[in-house]
């Protein structure tokens, strides 16, 4: 009878230690559930802001250029026109995901794109006319109707043609330059109000420098690109030491060459920090494509692991556990190209009035990724500051932009970070941010430049060896220097700082 006892009191305890190691970590995804519904501040017509929701800005005017094609050429020319005979500045917006003020400048016009989103697919040439303010979530679904897809884009699907363009992005398409390389032309208005081709052949360096450009040099009417044809590609993901991510990362290349998306994730938790990463692969298979389907699976619940790993070293420790853990789930899976390309930020973008996301990215070269990695896990947990995640992909060179960031294959370590909104958190993310970007100069990398505008003026012209003359050209076309934003008011009037 006390055998009985015994043994039922043990199984009633062994059944209480895992409902409680069960219930914390689901109260806990609950109430990052609902402490995450919330709506995101909205702005009036004259009052501008960007990604950060750090450059509430107001603005003249904020102009909706229109649909057709024609009209929006007669509108954004008449607008270059007035701006010039009134002395005002115009900035150029479409999703506005730019985080230092780069489609804004105080008391000037607004040019925004959003609407210019016309699209017409040459299917057998493989080349995409699209209007400068589509989406990619637009994009996405037209190719799929013709069995196509976008060749180099971010992994999100919420940015614009037109943005990703002036930034010059890069995905995460293995060994693959940035999306220039996929520019076929483009037709710009420039500083005259004319309308102007520009490629490889045809106004060539006005072609590289509208390429990361950033609006200064025109408004970007149209790009031809190179697409692709859809197909279907199988998930593998495993996990490796950080130190060795490069190593495993080309020893898999060389095995699987068919690889069409490869990146990798490092471990931000506490516990052994940055000492883990996840690579993702996804390799091409003979699988028939199947009709593109408007699903997230599980992104209320993976919205929910992510966020709650805001401001919560247990939320970072459950985030990396769950994430090791789902690659055995995933593995296996087949997906196609327009499945993987189509997801927006929402799955992870943050809607707490009192911190914003804010996001950095550093190019090192291939040899010195061990040696920036060790530099991380040394530096980032002196400061005061958040950090929510680490991806990397690998860029080759870029053949194509006056801007460039990529002169040899580097890997691009994008960093997400939880900031507070307040002028103490931004003065230790800023000193942060000079600190990496110290670092990445000192291993000859260099880090991106559409983000908050931390770096000093020395340390944009170190990473950039060519800013000097790219402000000067700028000037040569621009000469009114009409298009501005605050990017250029930071750095661009300086000119050589020697």
């Amino acid at each position: 009878m006390t055998l009985k006892l015994t043994t039922k009191r043990f199984v009633l305890a062994v059944l209480l230690i895992l409902v409680l190691l069960v219930i914390r970590p689901v109260t806990f995804l609950l109430y990052t559930y609902i402490k995450d519904q919330k709506t995101s501040e909205h702005l009036s017509s004259v009052v501008v802001n960007d990604a950060s929701q750090l450059n509430q800005t107001k603005v003249d005017t904020v102009v909706k250029v229109p649909k057709e094609i024609n009209l929006a050429i007669s509108q954004i020319s008449d607008f270059i026109k007035q701006a010039k005979a009134s002395g005002k500045k115009i900035s150029i917006s479409g999703a506005r995901h730019s985080m230092g003020g780069h489609t804004i400048y105080p008391g000037g016009i607004q040019l925004d794109m959003r609407s210019f989103d016309y699209m017409v697919l040459d299917s057998a040439a493989n080349v995409l006319n699209v209007g400068a303010g589509a989406l990619w979530s637009q994009v996405i679904p037209y190719l799929d109707q013709h069995g196509k897809s976008v060749m180099v884009m971010q992994s999100n699907n919420s940015f614009s043609v037109g943005g990703s363009i002036s930034v010059n992005c890069h995905g995460w398409q293995p060994n693959s330059p940035p999306i220039a390389s996929t520019v076929i032309s483009l037709r710009l208005i420039n500083a005259n109000g004319e309308v102007v081709n520009c490629s490889r052949t045809e106004n060539k360096e006005l072609f590289s420098l509208v390429l990361r450009g950033y609006g200064l040099f025109g408004v970007i009417l149209d790009v031809k690109l190179h697409v692709t044809d859809n197909k279907v590609y199988k998930a593998e993901q495993f996990v490796v030491k950080s130190a060795d991510y490069v190593i495993e990362f080309e020893r898999w290349m060389q095995k699987h060459p068919n690889t069409g998306f490869a990146f990798g994730r490092i471990n931000v938790n506490p516990d052994h920090f940055m000492e883990e990463a996840i690579l993702s692969t996804y390799n091409v298979t003979p699988a028939p494509v199947q009709e593109l389907h408007h699903k997230n699976t599980f992104s209320a619940l993976r919205r929910a692991i992510f966020r709650g790993s805001a401001n919560s070293n247990y939320g970072k420790n459950l985030r990396w556990k769950l994430e090791k853990a789902s690659a055995s789930l995933v593995n296996g899976k087949l997906f196609t190209r327009n499945e993987l390309f189509n997801e927006g930020v929402e799955v992870f973008q943050n809607t707490d009035h009192d911190y914003t996301d804010i996001l950095h990215e550093y190019f090192i070269p291939k040899a010195a990724v061990p040696e920036f990695i060790k530099a991380l896990q040394n530096t980032v947990p002196g400061y005061h500051v958040d950090l929510l995640n680490i991806t990397v992909r690998n860029v080759k060179t870029d053949k194509d932009s006056y801007l460039n960031y990529a002169h040899e294959e580097v890997f691009g370590f994008v960093m997400l970070f939880n900031q507070k909104r307040s002028k103490e958190a931004e003065v230790d993310m800023q000193a942060l941010t000079r600190k990496l970007i110290t670092i990445s100069i000192a291993l000859n990398g260099a880090y991106y430049l559409p983000y908050r505008l931390h770096a000093s003026k020395e340390q944009m012209f170190k990473a950039y060896a060519q800013a000097s003359a790219f402000f000067e050209l700028k000037r040569k076309y621009d000469p009114n220097e009409m298009f501005s934003n605050n990017f250029y008011r930071v750095y661009g009037r300086f000119g050589n700082l020697n």
